[in-house]
């Protein structure tokens, strides 16, 4: 079963809450929330608070994708906020064995994520500490990018790999996923989309970008 996870870095801040239970209501999956440094990507986001607010909102599993450097010092605090998910990225983890292990040691889900010019080698050595690995198909920082091609074959690479030596791992894409990539991704691999622009950008409301979203992968 594919699974959605709108991102709310596209939502708007003043109905923040609002706008989760409407994702909600039309059929989300979790909650996806990009949590920025301005150093590792361009753009500051929000933190831990952000993340508390959001916990009593809804039922759903929170992922926090963590886009900042030196991410292993926050797991704890996050965790304590209610994350469910904690994502961090390969390229600010040098001691990536140490920090997955330790977001498993606060009860939470450990995810990494790759940015497309990132080789999935790189993981070699900790795929099996995976709950969550998240292929990137925009450079991360800020919402409404157009997608990378070239990242269709890392997730076919990512899926045939986790087959292998991690079946139980969920395979998330994010970046320019909308109605026209949503299926080719899916027929890559993925079995979980983030989606901002296309969700809580949507013209007609976020319900209808899930509704529009979940028809492109019928059939």
């Amino acid at each position: 079963m594919i699974k959605i996870a709108p991102s709310v870095l596209a939502a708007d801040f003043l109905r923040l809450g609002e706008s989760v239970k409407a994702v909600e209501h039309a059929g989300a999956d979790r909650i996806h929330l990009d949590v920025m440094d301005g150093v590792f990507v361009p753009n500051i986001s929000f933190g831990q608070p952000v993340v508390k607010a959001l916990r009593p909102v809804t039922r759903l599993p929170l992922e926090v994708h963590l886009m900042i450097v030196q991410p292993e010092r926050y797991v704890a605090d996050f965790a304590q906020a209610g994350a469910d998910t904690i994502i961090v990225h390969q390229e600010t983890s040098p001691h990536l064995d140490r920090t997955l292990r330790f977001i498993r040691e606060q009860g939470r889900r450990a995810g990494v994520a790759l940015n497309p010019a990132t080789p999935l080698a790189t993981l070699e050595h900790v795929i099996e500490l995976l709950d969550l690995l998240l292929i990137m198909t925009v450079n991360p920082g800020f919402g409404g990018q157009r997608f990378i091609e070239a990242t269709l074959a890392k997730l076919e690479q990512s899926r045939r790999l986790l087959d292998v030596r991690n079946p139980a791992c969920d395979l998330e894409v994010d970046g320019g996923i909308d109605g026209h990539t949503a299926p080719r991704v899916v027929a890559a691999g993925a079995r979980v989309l983030v989606a901002g622009t296309a969700v809580f950008g949507h013209p007609q409301g976020a319900a209808v970008g899930m509704q529009v979203l979940k028809r492109s992968l019928v059939g």
